[in-house]
């Protein structure tokens, strides 16, 4: 033993105070560290570089929606039909999504208000398999359509998501024209569709009822395309522009009709829903 350890010993040093992990989270663009508490009361944005982080459908719903909004019930689907397995089941990984998250699969829609206006929105939560479109989101976003049309209001779909679900083969496939009929009975009824991009919304969802609102709203920086862009890169043999794929670049291309920070963005569904409500009726 050394004398400084026989020193540092014997005398009465406070024992090293424990601080607990999760005060600090580093933003994942700009690494600045910000302190949890600033970071979730301001939306889940980095107050540093305006970074919209990823956040769950709870959350969303909580940011969009007036107080008082009803969860509603999941559709009860046919789980794992192809009996697929990769390195692991199925079904193991449905479970382990499961435990990870508060509600059984990755689209959670909720009946209410924005702003005193009646809506139904629908959020997509990318921490469930990545937001995954499987027949449990199919038939969850026809249940949303079905309530606003027994509403008679909007339905408003928040999307995350990296595509169709592997798992489910075809049958996930089969979710695109399912969701583009449930858009027409909509259209057909009246009501509007608002489509919210956040950060990422990809594949067969983007190929899908995420690019088919009569109103097209992006989160800042938000990547939104269908394949990925080192895909299209080999595939076109070109070096694609800055910023491809982004929510600011597809807004100044005609893909995307707005892009709102995340706290402008419930006044601005709100003065949407009156819009398309007005316009509708007149």
């Amino acid at each position: 033993m050394s004398w400084i350890t026989r020193v540092r010993n014997a005398l009465p040093f406070s024992p090293k105070r424990e601080t607990p992990d999760n005060l600090w989270i580093k933003c994942p663009a700009c690494s600045e560290m910000l302190f949890v508490k600033e970071y979730e009361d301001n939306l889940s944005v980095c107050p540093r570089c305006e970074h919209h982080g990823r956040i769950g459908a709870d959350a969303r719903l909580a940011q969009l929606m007036d107080a008082g909004f009803e969860i509603l019930p999941a559709p009860k689907v046919k789980e794992d039909p192809l009996k697929f397995r990769d390195s692991k089941k199925y079904t193991d990984r449905i479970k382990a999504a499961r435990a990870a998250n508060p509600h059984p699969d990755a689209l959670t829609n909720a009946a209410g208000s924005i702003g005193g206006r009646k809506a139904v929105v629908g959020v997509q939560e990318f921490a469930f398999m990545g937001g995954s479109m499987g027949m449990a989101v199919g038939d969850a976003f026809l249940a949303g359509v079905q309530r606003a049309l027994k509403d008679k209001c909007a339905y408003i779909a928040v999307t995350a998501a990296g595509g169709a679900r592997m798992q489910e083969g075809i049958l996930s496939l089969m979710q695109m024209p399912r969701t583009t009929v449930a858009i027409s009975q909509l259209r057909a009824a009246g009501l509007p569709y608002i489509v919210v991009l956040t950060d990422p919304t990809t594949g067969g969802v983007t190929a899908s009822y995420a690019m088919l609102g009569d109103v097209q709203i992006a989160e800042p920086g938000a990547l939104i395309g269908f394949a990925g862009q080192r895909v299209i890169q080999d595939t076109i043999r070109e070096k694609l522009p800055e910023g491809f794929q982004r929510a600011e670049y597809l807004h100044d291309h005609g893909m995307v009709d707005m892009v709102v920070h995340r706290r402008d963005l419930k006044d601005t569904l709100t003065a949407t829903l009156d819009y398309l409500t007005a316009a509708r009726a007149a």
